[in-house]
């Protein structure tokens, strides 16, 4: 085909005209048929890493509790790996932002708890091997 045919609808996306579904990724349940319970809010929270472990925050055990309210109010409690962690802040901010994504969340309080402390016994089996604890 002469260069002057070239069909542009045949040429492949650049990175920055990729389908938005890979720059928002989902939970695979956040459909609008189910309703919002707590596997739907943990499975989007598990979108949230801990930057220096590179281990989403339920595998590794940081959230203790999910509460749904009506409406749609959802009200997490969760804790670091330690009292001095900085990234508090961080993984607030990521939760609001993910949880926004899953339809029927009106809002998110976060509600950082330091009791009971966080053990390694409390990551999920995934996490434990890939940490190497065991």
């Amino acid at each position: 085909m002469p260069m002057d045919e070239t069909r542009t609808d045949e040429l492949p996306a650049t990175r920055d005209e990729a389908p938005a579904s890979l720059h928002d990724a989902q939970p695979a349940a956040a459909s609008d048929d189910v309703p919002l319970n707590e596997d739907r809010v943990r499975e989007a929270l598990k979108q949230v890493v801990d930057p220096e472990l590179g281990i989403n925050i339920v595998d590794l055990g940081l959230v203790y509790d999910v509460d749904i309210a009506a409406g749609g109010q959802v009200h997490i409690e969760y804790t670091l790996t330690t009292m001095g962690c900085p990234i508090g802040p961080l993984i607030e901010q990521q939760m609001q932002s993910f949880l926004a994504a899953v339809p029927g969340v009106a809002g998110v309080t976060a509600e950082m708890v330091l009791r009971p402390a966080w053990s390694p016994e409390m990551m999920s089996e995934e996490a434990k091997a890939a940490l190497g604890y065991f």
